[in-house]
């Protein structure tokens, strides 16, 4: 069964496209059920993406919310990232964009975007409804900072993956 939206065109169990955000390019995926989901949801995840600077501004506050956890996240993925040696390091360190004082601050800003998965069946609150990747020098280094929304874009979860 399969459903059609205006945004995502005929839905199936996965679309995606590379939509352009800024200076980089972001990959955009949508995976849904057409059975469980509602035109509401799909409405909501195209708004999302219309949105897309909005949504990232709003998760980088919540980023910057989490460095005075030294056990956060946000925190152990800077360290990762920040404070070791070799070649992901020395990438890292390059890809700051910004030279405020503040390192962490600076890096932050100078995070990818990388990928955004929007999950439409996922859409009461606090549910996984979308996954920002980001990613600082996203080409060279795997690590990848996780930020989970629900569908009011609300923080549900942040995870680093290694």
């Amino acid at each position: 069964m399969s459903i059609e939206h205006d945004y995502f065109g005929l839905i199936g169990d996965y679309w995606s496209e590379q939509v352009q955000y800024g200076d980089q390019d972001v990959e955009v995926v949508l995976d849904a059920d057409a059975g469980l989901v509602s035109t509401v949801s799909l409405d909501a995840a195209a708004t999302m993406v219309g949105e897309l600077e909005l949504v990232d501004d709003e998760v980088r506050s919540h980023f910057v919310s989490q460095l005075d956890s030294g056990s956060s996240p946000v925190s152990r993925f800077l360290r990762s990232l920040l404070e070791g040696e070799g070649d992901e390091q020395d990438a890292a360190a390059e890809a700051i964009s910004r030279d405020s004082g503040d390192r962490d601050i600076d890096a932050l800003r100078s995070l990818s975007l990388v990928r955004v998965d929007l999950r439409p069946d996922a859409d009461g609150d606090g549910e996984h409804f979308a996954e920002l990747e980001y990613g600082l020098a996203p080409e060279e280094v795997d690590a990848r900072l996780v930020a989970v929304i629900d569908i009011g874009r609300d923080v549900v979860d942040v995870r680093f993956d290694a």
